[in-house]
C-alpha cells in the first residue's frame, strides 16, 4: 500500500499539494506515482515566475521505465522549484513528500485546493487502479 499522508490534497494524475503557512502551495508526485515510475533519472521543472493554469503540464519526470508529465493542480504563478532534483532526481523515489517536492505555486485562488481529492478519495483511486 502506498504512503498517502492525510494532510495533503491529491489529483487523479498523482500529484500532491500542500498548503503552506504563507499561502503558497508545494507540489510533488505521490509515493504511488514514483513507485509506478521506478528509478527516477531526470526531472524537468517549470520556470520560476511562470503563470500557469490548473491542469497544464508543468514538467516531466523520466525514469528507467517511462516518462510522465507533471500537471499543475491549481492556477497561479510558479514561485520556487526544487533545484536539488536537477542533480539528484532519485530523491523523488526516497522522499516524495519531503525533499522530493517539485515546485511551489502562489495560487490565484486558495479555494481551488478544495476541488482536489483528500487522502481517502485518493486511496480509493489508487486501490481501484491496482485491481
Amino acid at each position: 500500500m502506498s504512503n498517502i499522508p492525510s494532510e495533503l490534497k491529491y489529483t487523479s494524475s498523482h500529484e500532491w499539494a500542500r498548503l503552506e503557512e504563507d499561502g503558497s502551495v508545494t507540489i510533488g508526485i505521490t509515493d504511488h506515482a514514483q513507485g509506478l515510475l521506478g528509478d527516477v533519472v531526470f526531472i524537468e521543472l517549470p520556470e520560476v515566475d511562470t503563470e500557469i493554469e490548473a491542469g497544464a503540464e508543468a514538467g516531466v519526470v523520466e525514469s528507467v521505465k517511462a516518462a510522465s508529465d507533471i500537471y499543475v493542480p491549481l492556477s497561479g504563478t510558479i514561485i520556487a522549484v526544487n533545484e536539488n532534483l536537477m542533480e539528484k532526481p532519485e530523491i523523488v523515489n526516497s522522499d516524495p513528500y519531503g525533499e522530493g517536492w517539485m515546485f511551489c505555486i502562489q495560487p490565484l485562488d486558495e479555494e481551488d485546493l478544495n476541488e482536489l481529492m483528500d487522502a481517502d478519495d485518493y486511496a480509493e483511486q489508487v486501490a481501484s487502479e491496482e485491481h
